[in-house]
């Protein structure tokens, strides 16, 4: 039987903005069921690789495959009925509506026939209990307004909301950052849950040690190049913390990776 092809890849994926390339020739395969971590300092080019993958930036050069067909977001509507849910670090939610409100909006459950039909609120406020409890998250009342949730409660709900409407892949932008120990357990739970229901995970960080925590594979962005591409079994936390501060050992993994592996100098 054929192995089925990643939820996402990238291949040699060029983006510029004028003279500038914020990514170069970037390649690396998104699979369902894994997290894939992107670290990197400030103008490594995360940002500009969660806005391709989220339809708001359109790549120059290379492809951008779903389930091995070349795609070209032409906005993040389509990348959303593409099936990938990004959750951005300020978060897209409206702060004043309920939980239930924020989890179904633009999709809301209805009882009756038109032109009697209404909105079933207590569907919804069911629905969104269920939708949280299913990322780890409980005790929370439907009815309270989404700006008095914490921010790890606040994430979750927008993972949970990624799920509940079946999102294949799940982009994440610096998800905890900042926030308490339990408020990255929260989130921590919730991105773990996306992973065990087949979800392709990609989370966006500044944290090496978060990183290592949950993640599964890194891709370290360096001036918008790879490099380096691990896994778990390449690197322990300490390592990857080394890696993170540049310099010296990641210009000698980089020459390393290439040495081993030539196929990285297309990319």
């Amino acid at each position: 039987m054929s192995t089925p092809p990643p939820v996402l890849e990238l291949r040699g994926l060029t983006v510029r903005f004028g003279s500038v390339a914020a990514l170069h020739r970037v390649g690396v395969t998104l699979d369902g069921g894994r997290i894939t971590c992107v670290l990197g300092e400030n103008g490594s080019g995360k940002s500009t690789l969660v806005s391709v993958l989220s339809g708001l930036t359109p790549h120059d050069e290379g492809d951008l495959l779903l389930d091995g067909v070349a795609v070209r977001f032409v906005s993040p509507r389509a990348a959303r009925a593409a099936g990938i849910a990004t959750v951005w670090q300020d978060l897209a939610v409206a702060p004043l509506l309920s939980v239930w409100r924020n989890l179904v909006l633009g999709a809301e459950p209805t009882r009756g026939r038109w032109p009697l039909r209404r909105l079933d609120a207590e569907a919804a406020r069911g629905t969104t209990v269920r939708a949280l409890e299913r990322v780890g998250v409980t005790g929370v009342d439907p009815d309270q307004p989404v700006n008095s949730l914490r921010a790890g409660e606040r994430q979750s709900l927008a993972i949970a909301r990624a799920l509940h409407f079946g999102a294949r892949a799940l982009v994440l932008d610096e998800p905890t950052a900042p926030m308490t120990i339990a408020q990255q357990t929260l989130v921590g739970q919730a991105v773990l849950r996306a992973r065990a229901e087949g979800l392709a995970v990609v989370l966006v960080t500044h944290n090496p040690r978060y990183a290592h925590l949950v993640g599964d594979r890194y891709l370290l962005l360096a001036r918008g190049q790879v490099a380096g591409d691990l896994t778990r079994a390449d690197v322990d936390a300490d390592d990857l913390t080394r890696l993170m501060a540049g310099g010296e050992e990641l210009t000698a993994l980089t020459t390393r990776l290439r040495e081993l592996h030539p196929e990285l100098g297309e990319r």
